[in-house]
């Protein structure tokens, strides 16, 4: 008999188990609306400091990408095309850190990094240091699905972008004025920085200090009616960066990361704390292995980022249709469409 009520508590207990189990299943995968979401990079985005005319030129490009990627979805293409058709718009506006609108290095380049990953297959493919590819997602997307490697940079990456038939362009083409001014200006608080012997207080009161320089990155992520998910992201990288330094942009799992069982991810920021806590991976490890939901495990791993003293933000849409886009600077370029066509354009907090 005791044997027998030990066998009966057991059983109760895991039908019980099975029955929690089912409970949080079926109320973690209720269904979103987002079939998109778009960043255009995270920094001191002060409302205060922003034109109502350049506030309108950001809005403006921002809804014409989401456009753009919500009639590819709609038309049948995959989340990879649309990812790769919206990133091409931010690429092609000197608005954002991204192709056109690159920012220079300290010798007076523009070198450009890219990635792209599909969460049906989890293919990746990035580039990084090119000056010559006018669209770095293509080439990074040319990566993926024409070569059997996942990264490839500098002058290598540009030969095969142009034996892969991708628009290859002077480097003159990525020269804006105002990327131009902004590495002058830099240039020249470095200088004063030097003069001050690196007193650290002593600068940071004199405001020559520029974080926001490591800012700018474009992103995007998206979820066809597949049900498959994509990530891409685009830079320029960081004014005056030197010694070919490459952020967390064409990193896969630091700045991009997609998975059909989790969500899709894309990194804006400082790229260095990103590469450290492989960001875009992490998101995605804590939804699978501690099953949190796309809001918390984003926030947990920003959270992080923040208390190491990075800085920047994240866009995450999850295999349901849910959307997260956690950031702790003062504003982020960002965006969202749902299924039913409903865009949404923000910048700051």
């Amino acid at each position: 008999m005791n044997n027998l009520k030990i066998c009966v508590m057991i059983m109760a207990g895991s039908l019980l188990a099975m029955s929690c189990k089912s409970y949080k299943k079926s109320t973690t995968l209720a269904k979103g609306e987002f079939i998109l979401a778009i960043h255009g990079g995270a920094g001191t985005i002060l409302k205060k400091n922003m034109t109502d005319s350049m506030e309108h030129a950001y809005k403006t490009v921002l809804g014409q990408a989401l456009q753009v990627g919500y009639e590819k979805i709609k038309q049948g293409g995959s989340s990879l095309e649309a990812v790769e058709s919206v990133i091409h718009i931010m690429e092609d506006s000197p608005l954002f850190n991204a192709g056109k609108g690159a920012v220079f290095t300290h010798d007076g380049r523009n070198e450009l990094d890219a990635s792209i990953m599909d969460g049906k297959t989890l293919a990746a493919g990035a580039v990084a240091g090119v000056s010559t590819i006018k669209n770095p997602i293509s080439a990074a997307k040319a990566v993926m699905e024409k070569s059997e490697h996942v990264m490839m940079v500098g002058r290598g990456a540009e030969q095969f972008a142009k034996q892969a038939g991708l628009e290859i362009v002077d480097p003159s083409y990525f020269w804006t004025e105002a990327r131009w001014e902004s590495l002058q200006k830099i240039k020249k608080e470095d200088s004063t920085k030097t003069q001050l012997d690196h007193d650290k207080k002593q600068v940071s009161r004199l405001g020559v200090t520029n974080k926001d320089a490591k800012f700018g990155t474009v992103g995007c992520v998206a979820l066809d009616g597949y049900g498959n998910l994509a990530a891409g992201t685009s830079t320029g990288g960081m004014t005056n960066k030197k010694f070919g330094r490459v952020g967390d942009s064409p990193i896969i799992g630091a700045g991009t990361y997609a998975n059909n069982e989790t969500c899709a991810v894309s990194c804006t920021g400082w790229g260095e704390f990103y590469i450290r806590h492989v960001a875009a991976y992490k998101v995605s490890a804590l939804m699978e292995y501690k099953g949190e939901d796309v809001v918390h495990a984003s926030q947990e791993v920003m959270d992080g980022i923040g208390k190491m003293g990075g800085n920047g933000g994240m866009i995450v849409l999850d295999k349901n249709g849910h959307v997260a886009m956690p950031f702790n600077t003062a504003g982020m370029y960002r965006g969202t469409v749902t299924k039913n066509g409903k865009i949404t354009v923000e910048i700051y907090k």
